[in-house]
């Protein structure tokens, strides 16, 4: 890996800066690539941009930058995406500092910002050689997410056409899914959930094997079944649907067939139920009857002294006396039954019949 250090103006870097869906985003008279496949979008808050000017217009030193050395003589941003976009926005006239645009600075300020120095690590070597620069230096400032690091290592036409649907701001997988998915997508938590579902839990092979893929409209065309899935089996919105991991089911149970009139009003029972203490596994219930995604009420320390007492520590399965401590709470009546977690509806099992009964 070979590494030069060069001083760069605020001039250089600006000339030829551009923004837009065609071109990406450059600078450094069209030479620098300073969003490629692996960044994140711009990120910055009006603060964070402001401090980085701040720090030009009192002339203090600006965290170095690193560039990639590309093969045709061409650069791409390492380190330094959201400082080298809040300098160009600035020059460019897209935002304030301290209530002046760029444009309404004397000429003299103009040319001090202008003519400001950027120290800039140029780094030659192989794209494995540049994603290790990339994973070690980005531990500074707004740090890295699994996902973006992934998109780092697996870079390449099928990452470039993904993030057209699910990282950025507004994208079509939050049009359509915004209410069902945890997280930014413009901090690839979207693309992440997705890959997950469609890989099984095993995002890493997937990418490695779409990576030099030309498209990727399979994983977009998969998120859209899950979606229409999703509204299809439970029509009726509820703010506990946001979060699940939707796709896991859908894999599993989308070949079926439900009435989701009958699911709706499975549903509005279980959420009026006071014993089932994890609303958002409702959904997930229904589907698997697992009890164990309901998180159903356990019995207070008094109802399993009342029962114990009531006992005299008997276990009604093996009629040997325990201590109350190598006992555990059961429900005579079981929950799905419709037996309520209550003194009445209460037995003390010892542990091994407890989990007896329970493992049937």
């Amino acid at each position: 890996m070979n590494i030069e250090l060069k001083e760069i103006s605020v001039r250089e870097l600006t000339n030829g800066y551009e923004d837009n869906e065609e071109n990406g985003v450059v600078g450094y008279g069209g030479k620098l690539d300073i969003r490629p496949p692996y960044q994140r979008e711009f990120i910055y808050k009006d603060k964070q941009r402001e401090a980085v000017i701040d720090t030009i217009t009192k002339d203090f030193p600006l965290n170095v930058m690193y560039w990639a050395v590309r093969e045709n003589g061409d650069y791409e941003v390492i380190d330094g995406q959201q400082r080298t976009i809040s300098i160009s926005q600035f020059v460019e006239g897209d935002f304030a500092y301290h209530n002046r645009y760029f444009h309404n600075l004397q000429k003299d300020e103009q040319e001090q910002i202008l003519n400001y120095k950027l120290m800039v690590y140029l780094c030659s070597g192989t794209d494995s050689e540049k994603l290790e620069w990339f994973k070690t230096i980005n531990i500074a400032g707004e740090k890295l997410t699994d996902q973006e690091l992934r998109n780092a290592v697996y870079s390449g036409s099928w990452v470039t056409d993904a993030k057209r649907y699910f990282s950025k701001n507004g994208c079509p997988a939050y049009e359509i899914g915004g209410d069902y998915l945890n997280g930014s997508a413009i901090r690839q938590d979207y693309f992440e959930t997705t890959i997950k579902w469609i890989s099984n839990d095993n995002i890493e092979k997937y990418m490695a094997e779409k990576q030099h893929q030309p498209n990727a409209n399979e994983i977009w065309l998969y998120f859209q079944s899950v979606i229409s899935w999703i509204k299809a089996t439970f029509p009726k919105y509820r703010r506990e649907m946001k979060g699940i991991d939707w796709g896991f089911l859908y894999n599993e149970f989308h070949k079926q067939s439900f009435d989701h009139k009958k699911l709706e009003e499975e549903i509005s029972q279980l959420m009026q139920d006071e014993d089932v203490g994890n609303k958002k596994g409702i959904y997930t219930y229904v589907l698997t009857r697992k009890e164990r995604f309901l998180n159903i009420r356990a019995f207070t320390d008094n109802q399993k002294r009342e029962a114990y007492e009531r006992q005299n520590g008997i276990c009604p399965v093996c009629t040997e006396h325990y201590e109350i401590s190598e006992m555990e709470g059961d429900h005579i009546t079981p929950w799905h039954l419709g037996g309520k977690t209550s003194a009445e509806n209460c037995q003390m099992l010892c542990k091994d019949d407890n989990r007896r009964k329970s493992g049937k």
